[in-house]
């Protein structure tokens, strides 16, 4: 069997007879067409409209693509409504409690997880390559010192193209995979410089004993002129955050960035594509916008004030870090980092810092307030990841870093399993015009 007819045979599991007819009228003439119907291993069944233009001469209409499926893919699964979120068929649950994040890393890129053998080869790989190049590091003295860390993120991910000329060729597999573990690996490393560049603090090295979010942080925290030791139990939550935000179906930023993967970009630009797309407030700013929304609160006594307005239709704001677009129900990824929250507050033995006092507050009343429980208001993992970076001494600024770095294992899942697919070819979404008709052109002299 062929790779195109074994990839067919995945994504083909309706009988070839099932489909669905679309009727209406053409001037005056009633008028049928049989589009197929297919059906993955879990979700809704797909109406396969790649031939409706050639067929009727229509386009759909979808703006956000909300009810359009752009791919096949096996890497996420998401049921809104229940609750569930899968890597690979895995709950996120249980990934998130048990899982160190190169182990999801390795689920995401191989198919399965690792053995321990395999789980030992691969941390040893993506030691090798966290370090960057000397002149890379050069590349960031071009910024300001208050350049925000998303802008610094997105210039120099995708200046890694112009340093590792031998990892660009997308048809090549060892160059596709050198290129994945080079993102991998360096990541985390180009967010602990912009961080550590915004406060002039010097450059640590990353430290390759340590496991992947503890060698986060140390890069993050740790300063030449005493020992650092990493916190086991900041290093559990952050792990928890790294693996909960690994990846999400097709998000606005896996979008962008398979889109541009689309074009036969390099790997770096496409990373890079989806860190500025993340980087927007309504996708990975979410649990900013947390921090934002407590700052306003100000104080617990305000607390009533602002459930009121919550709760009024006709009052514009909104109570951040409640609900979810997609999770109809319970986040179950902030079931997980709850606990890991209360975990890091009793760790750090925070009382009196008052954002944090409002955040437990409001999760106490949402939990418990019966109009948030009727309409699902539950906190998300925005709302959790939120607290704990604050409490950790992460600054609002670096809260979309933090998500890119998870992310990062995502996007370049996603970005091969494009390249790999036989089936998919440039992007290039259609529309419905709106605008003048033709006009007739008059020179300058006659306007």
């Amino acid at each position: 069997m062929t790779k195109t007819d074994s990839a067919q045979a995945m994504r083909t599991k309706s009988p070839a007879s099932e489909k669905v007819t679309l009727t209406f009228d053409e001037n005056g003439q009633q008028k049928s067409y049989h589009l197929p119907l297919l059906t993955g291993n879990l979700g809704p069944k797909v109406i396969d409209i790649r031939d409706l233009y050639a067929k009727t001469g229509y386009f759909t209409y979808d703006p956000g693509f909300t009810s359009t499926a752009s791919c096949d893919s096996a890497i996420t699964y998401i049921d809104g409504e229940n609750g569930i979120l899968l890597h690979r068929g895995y709950r996120i649950e249980d990934l998130a409690e048990h899982c160190d994040f190169l182990e999801v890393a390795y689920l995401l890129l191989h198919k399965e997880l690792p053995t321990q053998k395999q789980f030992e080869d691969y941390h040893h790989e993506i030691s090798l390559h966290t370090l960057l190049h000397e002149q890379l590091i050069n590349f960031y003295k071009g910024f300001r010192r208050d350049a925000h860390p998303m802008a610094i993120m997105v210039g120099v991910v995708g200046a890694l193209s112009a340093f590792y000329h031998d990892s660009l060729d997308l048809h090549n597999p060892y160059q596709r995979e050198l290129a994945s573990t080079r993102l991998i690996a360096k990541i985390p490393s180009m967010a602990a410089i912009a961080y550590k560049y915004s406060i002039g603090h010097p450059f640590m090295y990353p430290h390759n004993k340590l496991k992947y979010a503890e060698n986060f942080l140390h890069m993050m925290f740790a300063v030449p002129s005493y020992e650092y030791q990493v916190n086991p139990v900041l290093a559990k939550a952050m792990n928890r955050i790294l693996v909960l935000h690994a990846d999400h179906e097709q998000n606005a930023s896996t979008s962008t960035v398979r889109l541009a993967s689309s074009s036969g970009a390099n790997p770096f630009a496409c990373i890079a594509a989806g860190i500025a797309s993340l980087w927007g407030p309504a996708h990975g700013g979410a649990n900013e916008a947390v921090l934002n929304m407590l700052t306003e609160i100000g104080d617990k006594s305000r607390i009533p004030e602002f459930i009121k307005r919550a709760k009024d239709k006709n009052d514009p704001f909104r109570l951040m870090g409640f609900g979810h677009r997609v999770y109809k129900n319970y986040d179950p990824r902030a079931q997980v980092l709850r606990k890991s929250c209360h975990e890091v507050l009793q760790e750090l033995g925070i009382k009196d810092e008052p954002l944090l006092g409002i955040a437990l507050e409001l999760e106490k009343i949402a939990l418990d307030d019966p109009y948030f429980i009727e309409k699902k208001l539950f906190p998300n993992v925005d709302f959790y990841s939120g607290i704990i970076l604050k409490a950790m001494g992460i600054p609002t600024s670096m809260f979309t870093v933090l998500f890119a770095v998870a992310r990062t294992i995502g996007w370049v899942a996603q970005w091969r399993e494009m390249i790999e697919d036989p089936i998919q070819k440039i992007g290039r979404p259609r529309q419905r015009y709106v605008g003048h008709e033709q006009r007739n052109f008059m020179p300058l002299n006659q306007r």
